[in-house]
Order: C-alpha cells, then structure tokens, then sequence
C-alpha cells in the first residue's frame, strides 16, 4: 500500500522563512497571515489531505469511474464522501474573494493545499481544482450579475466548475473548433456541439456544474479571432438562485486512459443547451487564457506532487529493502545485506528526487506569491514586476515541472527493482497519473513556444531581462558567503548560458524561426534549472543564517545545505549542454523528407 504524508515541514520552511510571508503584513489578503495561522492551515491542511484523501488513491485507481445510461457519473468510493469534507471544512474558499465567501488569504497558501490534495490524491484534487480556473475567469470576465449568481456557490464548492476547450478534430489549434451559439431573444445562446477531454465534465460530488464552453456565434471569423466564452450550466440557475430545469448537456462517455482514473474525464454534447455569453463576442479566448494560466499553474504543481508522492515511496522502500552490501564494505556486518541506501546510484536517483522536489516547491510557492503581489503589492512598479516574473515563469513551472515530475516518478519507480513494476507496490500509478500532466493545458511543446515565441519578446524582453538581473544580483551575493560560493558562481555561470542562448535566438530566429521552434523545449529547460538555482540559493541564505544562530532542528537546515551542493553539481552542468543543443539550430531536425522517416 503506498504511503503519503503532505510536505508540511518543507513547506512551512519556505513561507515562513524563506518567502518571508509576514512581512508583507500591511498588503490587503496578508494581515491575517501570521505564522501561527500559516502553520495552522498548513498542519491541518496536510492532516486531511494524508488521513482523508490518500487512502482513497489507490482503491480510486483500480475503480474508476462508472458512466449510466441516463448519461450520470458515478465517482469511486468515498471520494463524495470525502468531497463533503472539504466542502464543510472550506477548504475551496482558502484564496477566494472575500466579497464571494471566500476566506481571502494570499495564493500561497492555496497552492500550498493544491500540492498536499494532488499529491495525496490527483484525480480527486482535479474536481475542485478546476473550479478555481473558471472561478479566475468569472471574477475578472463575468458580469456583475454572472459573479453573484455563481461565484459564491463555486467557490463554496457546492457547485464545481470545468473548462471545455477541445474538440475531436481540435485541440492546440482552437481556432478549429466547430461548436455553435446562436443568440435567443432573451439574451442567452443555444449552445451545440462536442467536446472531449472534459475533466470532471460529470460526477456525483455536487448538484450543478457550471460549464465554460468556447463556442462561435454565426456572424464569427472562422478563426481564433471568432471564439466567445459562455457559461453553460448542467442545471439552470432560477433568478433568486435555486435550481430550475435540467440543461441539454449530457456526458456521451468517459475516456478510457492511462492513469486518473478516479477522474471522471468525459465526453460532453450540448445540443442545444442554454448558454450566457462571458466578456465580449470573439474575446472569449482570451478570457479563457485566464483560466488556463490558472490551471498551468496548478498542473505544475500536480507535477511536484507527483514526485513528491513518488519520492516518500522510494525513500521507504530504501530503507527497508536489503540487497547487496557497500562498496566500502558491510556496513551492517550483522545483517544478510545492507539496505539499498548504501549504493551511490540508488542515493543519485534518491537525490535527484529530493533536489527537484524541494527546489520546485520553493519555485512554485515563489510563484504563487507573485500571483498575489500582481494584484496586491504596494506600487505600481512591484505589481508589474511580479506579473512580469508569474507570465514569463509559468511556461517554465508547467512544462519543465511537469517534465522533470514525471521523470522523477518514473526513476523512483526503478528503486524498486522489479517491484515498481507491480501494480500492488502503486509506484506505476505515480507515474501514470504524472503522465497526463506534460499533456493537458497544453503540451509542454506548445509551453516552451509559448515560453520563446511570446514571453521573451513581451514588452522589449522587460520580464526575462529582470530576470537576468534578480538572478545576478542574488548570485554576486551569495558568492560571499563561503557555504554558498560553489552554488554562487554556478548559478551565474548558468545564468550567463541563458542570456546567450537568448542572444542566440534573436540573431538567428528571425532569418528561420524554426531555430527557435528546434530549441524552444530546451531552452525551456535551461531557464527551469537557473529558476531552481536561484531558489536553491535562497533556501541556503536561510539554512546559513539559522544555523550560525542556532537551532534546535539542525539536521534540517545542514540537509538544505548539501541538497544545495549537490543541486550545483548535479543539475547546474546541464545549462551549458542545453545551449549547444539550441546552438545546433533546426537544419538537421527539418532536412529529412517525411518519407525517410518510414521504418517499413
């Protein structure tokens, strides 16, 4: 039976010492954010998410979901139950609006819970999950009446939310998309069409689901340029808020995948259900873009969690299995074998885990606080450079966090020998559940891309130029500190490799973008490894200065230390690699004829 305890120990590190959360005290959401309250949601937070919903992830796994004839879904056992739960202990309202019931406190702790229910359980963490996408997108696109009618009730989780995008022949390219609204004469829109892998499009959790479609109306350009936002729900909302008649939206049939089986992932018709229109006629990509920069987020922490789930598995079954005996000799002379912990490619495989993990972790809560400080912070100048820094880093959390999450499910799985490849070990769960997240919400392709061919050009390069700087500047600070000057000068190094390789592509970019296209993923790469080098730095500054002043839970802070060392050593080097790969440019990637790459 696989185990899970949520991170908090790590996490109560990061914001209350490295992030520093009180001393954003006098913003508006952070007054409240004390320490003792901060590690009171966090403790109980975790509490729940290990005692309640990782219990369920096995059994969840090996269940699945059940679609009936009249088109309803039937979730595994106990994951209403436990819905229930989350629901009465408001747990959805952590990071919502105050004016919609929420309990306004910083994004950062949202998404610290995001990783605790995802790592303990992803397939049920997406039903609420996605209800924070389209609750983003209804506060900042809906109208005053849409934002009363179903906010509170969204982000009490009595009702849940989904996003519906792709279509059979559709799915990157959204500019295809087929389904129609045509306008009524009451305002509203009949809305028909197919769309499919709609998470949580269907489940027992609540009584209503509130729908974001992207449609045409007729009048539209066939393009991207022709697409509106509706909100289309399961069950029509009455003007003083009760439920009325059921809505001509059904679940066709759930897809049969890989992994997030206890995910009900649908198939949805609309023929011809009643919809309201969200913004403007033909903006709604935008207004959905809200919406998927909140979920990218989210998915790259689901990315984190899974490692992190992953990793605690391997790191028992380390300690536990016997095989083999220390290069150095026995270093349990009374016992049979020693345990796996002894062998240096064991402890690689378990250090690189824990490198990734807790450096992510950091990136991610970081990120999390630039969310909030976009909205929130004090001058116009701090709230721009912090929507800066979330829009050019959230391709890099998504696509690098979910790539090197899966990567290290897969690599914790080959710990166990021939055992992670046994279902009752639950180590391949980790890894297929991973799986999905270098897919949806965009491939991590079509990150990177977004990553080059839009982020570092916006606003003549202002967000990764202050990038530059920040990692700069850190790095030449550090480099005094005796502890941290490896890490320092590596991070530097590093950071100087991005800024050429970024060089590179506006010199040769534009002549053929495919040189961008050809080393846009590892370019992505490259700035994820400075990104959790300069995390790594900042995790040491505080391991340093704690230790110098002394502290009960040394073993901790000298963990930091030597996982900060071996980050530097370990990870750093690849930068480089990656810019000679960029620097090769696309000619031998584009040559071939598409015949050649016939093998029969």
């Amino acid at each position: 039976m696989p185990v899970f305890k949520a991170p908090t120990r790590d996490t109560r590190f990061i914001i209350n010492e490295v992030l520093n959360l009180e001393k954003y005290s006098n913003l508006p959401g952070f007054e409240n954010a004390s320490t003792d309250m901060i590690d009171a949601v966090i403790e109980e937070g975790g509490r729940f998410t290990s005692e309640v919903l990782a219990p369920l992830n096995l059994a969840g796994d090996q269940q699945g979901c059940t679609r009936h004839a009249d088109g309803s879904v039937t979730t595994p056992d106990g994951f209403k139950a436990a819905h229930a739960q989350f629901r009465e202990a408001g747990w959805g309202t952590l990071s919502a609006p105050e004016q919609f019931g929420g309990q306004g406190l910083p994004h950062v702790l949202g998404f610290a819970m995001e990783e605790f229910v995802s790592g303990a359980n992803q397939a049920w963490g997406m039903y609420p999950g996605l209800t924070n996408g389209a609750v983003s997108a209804i506060i900042a696109k809906g109208s005053p009446e849409q934002q009363a009618k179903y906010l509170p009730k969204m982000i009490s989780n009595e009702w849940l939310g989904t996003m519906n995008l792709t279509e059979p022949h559709c799915g990157t390219d959204l500019g295809l998309i087929r389904t129609r609204a045509v306008p009524m004469a009451d305002g509203s829109y009949s809305i028909t069409g197919t769309k499919i892998f709609i998470s949580a499009g269907e489940n027992d959790f609540t009584d209503n689901i509130i729908h974001l479609v992207l449609a045409k109306t007729p009048d539209a350009p066939d393009s991207t340029k022709g697409i509106s936002l509706f909100i289309v729900p399961k069950v029509l909302v009455n003007e003083d808020g009760s439920l009325g008649d059921r809505n001509a939206v059904s679940c066709g049939s759930l897809e049969h995948k890989m992994g997030i089986h206890g995910n009900a992932t649908c198939v949805m018709n609309y023929d011809g259900a009643t919809g309201w229109m969200v913004g403007e006629e033909n903006k709604g990509l935008a207004a959905m873009f809200i919406m998927m920069n909140a979920a990218r987020l989210g998915v790259g922490i689901q990315g984190l969690s899974q490692a992190e789930a992953a990793y605690q598995n391997a790191v028992q079954y380390a300690q536990d299995r016997r095989q083999g005996r220390a290069l150095t000799g026995a270093a349990e002379p009374e016992q049979k074998a020693d345990t796996l912990f002894v062998h240096p490619d064991v402890r690689r495989m378990l250090m690189d885990a824990k490198a990734f993990t807790e450096g992510m972790r950091a990136l991610c809560l970081w990120g999390a606080l630039q969310v909030d400080l976009t909205h929130k912070a004090a001058s116009d100048d701090d709230r721009q450079i912090a929507d800066d820094l979330i829009s050019l880093l959230t391709p890099v959390i998504k696509g690098y966090g979910t790539d090197k999450g899966f990567d290290v499910a897969v690599t914790m799985q080959q710990v166990f020998g021939g055992h992670g490849y046994i279902e009752e070990w639950g180590m391949s769960q980790f890894v297929r559940d991973a799986r999905i997240t270098q897919i949806y919400e965009g491939a991590n392709g079509v990150q990177a891309m977004d990553l080059v061919g839009r982020k570092l050009a916006q606003n003549g390069g202002r967000a990764v130029q202050a990038l530059f700087a920040l990692v700069d500047s850190e790095a030449a600070l550090a480099k005094a500190k005796p502890e941290l000057a490896s890490l320092a000068e590596k991070v530097e190094k590093a950071n100087g490799e991005l800024k050429a390789a970024t060089m590179w592509f506006m010199q040769n970019g534009i002549a053929n973008p495919n040189n961008v296209g050809a080393g846009a993923h590892h370019y992505m790469h490259m700035m994820g490894i400075v990104a959790l080098g300069l995390m790594w730095l900042r995790m040491g500054e505080v391991a340093v200065k704690t230790l110098a002043a002394g502290t009960s839970d040394g073993a901790f802070y000298e963990a930091k230390l030597v996982t900060a060392r071996y980050f530097g050593e370990r990870f750093m080097p690849d930068v480089g690699a990656l810019r000679r790969k960029i620097e090769g440019g696309a000619e031998a990637i584009m040559q071939l004829p598409i015949e050649a790459f016939a093998t029969a």
